[in-house]
């Protein structure tokens, strides 16, 4: 089969937008006997030794000169045994991690695939001709354990400082590979190849330049060819050097920098983005290129997650084996970004995808080392883990799914977006006064004395053990809130408590009371069991609480397919309880990460109706603030600003670190509204498209504001463009002033009860 850079491709599930009789044979097509070939199935390139020129693989090159300005290139045509998606659809298999087998590609000394260990990224922020700047921060992340970094070269000057950097390193002793970081210009990647060990570029700037995204308003099969053909015009020639001088190269697609072409086809989608990847992949295969590998960047982990599966399952149809560099882009700093990207990663590494990854941070490059290594730990740890295999009917291998639609109880306040719950022990519950009891929960004790939720108060809270007088009275102050209190079954419970039980324990009908019951499964019971504790307690809501951690993705997905399988247990709502016993040698940076991973693997295939999670050594605050963090990062519920912000590099045209601090400061307190700050113009356009206002560096010292796609205001002097943007909330209704805070000391709040 012949790979033509100009066939049409139309990802997999999608209506054929632009399918021609002119169109050659696509590698999607089966190939019998180089199936058979294949041996264990997976797919083997098939180097054929056949050389050609452009203009006998007709599509897009026929007719052009494929390198204008020089030679004409020969070209190896390389047939592939092609291989059935497998039964994990995007991954190997649907019951256990099993590592995407991949070929390696060799970045420097380092080398890249299923076959090594997952390498870790980050990028430096200092400015890229500052030599000495640059050197000495790649050695201290490279000292933190590192494996690969990237700098920023937005110019002739920058590609020329990157020799002398990776001279410096050599010299120190630092073998440390570089990747240089390229956008809208090829003429600069293309010296930046003498220098550097691998080249990243991004498909939706390379040839298409600065972003705009309104001045096509129509495109036929014509100038589809056109554009592609434009492409390879432009990108070929950095392919020839790259293959020539043995260097590496990441297609690096970005959800947010998306061309106005693929824009116009696809829409801002993950088929958009699958799209554009496989055009440029198919121009490096046509010229025998295969040292590259792909990444799918979107600042929103959902997307991110739903690309990169989009993108193996096209791959496993076309027999391809790249490798795949994992990352969410503009994830933020603090707990916010860590959260965040563990969630797209972590779902990712626990399918068995991905073979480096980048946690990008605002914060200086070093501090991304440690949330890389714990998320490697993470997928080391889950390879081989799973279940039995089972028969998953929801169609979730085969694209993204809609969430359960569950039915609420009327008597338990839970959150249909995503409920928080927290535990404890009947004893501290005794031990709490009126304040303290709201301080542990999120809630909000007023002036009057009266006790209210707030946007991050705990929705309901399970209590351990006996309960004393002292916890009664606590119980009935959070049901009057009402908050949700549950605990195992007793003579003193009060009416409106839900009832805890285990699904072991439950063999015979349970009464029906006010707040009703809920039951514990490990997620290890039959189909049968289920619905049989389903009929006897008839729960408002259940847990699923495994034994351990180990394979908890695999079970979930078994244990909600169960779910959906019977009239009776369809639709009531399941809350994840997860528990991490201290390790030794993990801080709280890995445990966060970690359980975001196990947490988000579920929660973006809408697994899961809320959370309550167990931690030795946290705080109850951090287990409920992550929780609250945990859901936004997953998409479900809002309960704060989400801020989308890059990680700096030295395009950056402010000090980002500060520059996000100050718009926190000020608008902090706004949930459900999204705010995008970004030091330069690469990505801010397109990522306008998943924030409600924009804050881009256009200029020195300047600042453009933007509303979703379109920029309202430019050039904006950057002593005042935060108070522009605070104003421009306000213009667009979405501002609401701070809340003063109205908690009382406890011996005040007594006088007032």
């Amino acid at each position: 089969l012949l790979s033509d850079a100009a066939t049409s491709f139309v990802p997999s599930g999608m209506p054929q937008r632009r399918a021609s009789a002119e169109e050659g044979p696509k590698l999607s097509e089966p190939a019998p006997a180089a199936a058979a070939a294949a041996g264990s199935g997976m797919a083997q390139a098939l180097v054929a030794g056949t050389t050609a020129t452009a203009a006998i693989l007709g599509g897009a090159a026929r007719g052009r000169r494929t390198n204008r300005g020089s030679k004409s290139a020969a070209i190896t045509v390389v047939p592939v045994a092609m291989r059935a998606v497998p039964e994990g659809g995007y991954c190997e298999l649907p019951n256990q991690c099993v590592r995407r087998k991949t070929r390696t590609i060799t970045i420097g000394d380092v080398k890249i695939g299923s076959d090594h260990p997952i390498a870790t990224q980050t990028m430096t922020t200092t400015l890229t001709d500052d030599v000495e700047g640059t050197v000495a921060q790649i050695k201290k992340c490279a000292d933190m354990g590192v494996d690969i970094v990237r700098i920023t070269v937005q110019g002739m000057r920058e590609a020329k400082a990157c020799k002398f950097i990776k001279k410096r390193l050599l010299e120190d002793g630092y073998t440390t590979p570089i990747v240089a970081d390229i956008h809208f210009t090829p003429k600069v990647a293309l010296l930046c190849a003498d220098f550097v060990d691998k080249v990243r570029v991004n498909p939706g700037n390379f040839v298409d330049g600065r972003k705009s995204f309104d001045t096509i308003g129509e495109l036929t099969e014509k100038d589809i060819k056109e554009a592609q053909a434009q492409i390879e015009e432009v990108f070929a020639p950095l392919v020839l050097k790259l293959k020539e001088k043995n260097k590496a190269l990441r297609i690096g697609v970005n959800h947010g920098s998306l061309a106005e072409r693929i824009l116009f086809q696809y829409g801002d989608s993950p088929e958009g983005m699958v799209a554009s990847a496989v055009e440029f992949g198919e121009i490096c295969r046509k010229y025998d290129y295969h040292n590259f590998l792909f990444s799918m960047k979107s600042s929103n982990p959902k997307v991110m997650v739903e690309a990169y599966r989009q993108l193996s399952r096209e791959m496993y149809k076309r027999g391809w084996d790249y490798p795949l560099h994992l990352g969410v882009t503009e994830a933020g700093g603090g707990a916010d970004g860590r959260i965040k990207s563990a969630v797209g990663i972590g779902a990712l590494l626990l399918d068995g995808l991905g073979d480096t990854i980048r946690v990008s941070l605002t914060e200086d490059p070093e501090f991304e080392a440690g949330p890389c290594k714990a998320l490697r730990a993470a997928a080391e740890a889950a390879v081989g883990k799973g279940v039995e295999s089972f028969d998953e009917k929801n169609g979730r291998r085969d694209g993204p799914v809609a969430r359960r639609e569950c039915t609420f109880p009327l008597d338990v306040p839970l959150n249909a977006d995503g409920s928080v719950l927290s535990a404890m022990s009947a004893e501290e519950l005794g031990s709490l006064d009126t304040k303290t009891l709201c301080a542990r929960l999120g809630l909000r004790l007023r002036a009057d004395g009266d006790v209210q939720k707030d946007w991050k108060s705990t929705d309901a809270v399970v209590v351990d053990g006996a309960l004393s007088d002292k916890a009664i009275e606590n119980i009935k102050i959070l049901l009057q809130v009402p908050a949700g209190v549950v605990c195992r079954p007793a003579a003193n419970v009060p009416e409106g408590v839900t009832f805890l039980h285990d699904a072991a324990a439950v063999t015979a009908a349970v009464p029906e009371r006010l707040g009703g019951h809920a039951v514990i499964f490990t997620g290890e019971e039959s189909e049968e069991q289920i619905k049989s504790v389903f009929q006897m307690a008839k729960p408002r809501f259940v847990f699923l609480k495994p034994k351990s951690q180990e394979g908890v993705t695999y079970l979930g997905r078994r244990f909600f397919t169960m779910l959906r399988s019977f009239e009776v247990t369809e639709g009531i709502p399941c809350m994840l309880w997860f528990s991490y016993p201290k390790v030794a040698g993990q801080d709280e940076d890995d445990v966060v990460i970690r359980a975001s991973a196990d947490f988000g693997s579920l929660f973006v295939d809408g697994f899961g109706e809320g959370m309550l999670w167990n931690a030795e050594g946290f705080t109850a605050d951090n287990l409920r603030e992550s929780s609250f963090n945990l859901l936004q990062a997953s998409r479900m519920r809002i309960s704060k600003t989400e801020f989308i912000s890059c990680p700096s590099c030295g395009r950056t045209l402010f000090n980002l670190q500060e520059t996000t601090a100050k718009i926190q400061e000020r608008t902090g307190h706004l949930p459900g509204v999204r705010v995008a700050i970004m030091g330069c113009i690469v990505n801010g356009p397109g990522e306008m498209a998943d924030a409600d206002f924009g804050y881009v560096g256009s200029g020195v010292g300047k600042v453009d504001l933007y509303v979703k796609y379109d920029c309202v205001k430019r050039a904006i002097p950057f002593a005042g463009a935060v108070d522009a943007l605070v104003n421009l909330i306000k213009e667009h209704g979405k501002w609401v002033e701070p809340e003063e805070d109205e908690e009382l000391t406890a011996g005040e709040a007594v006088a007032v009860m």
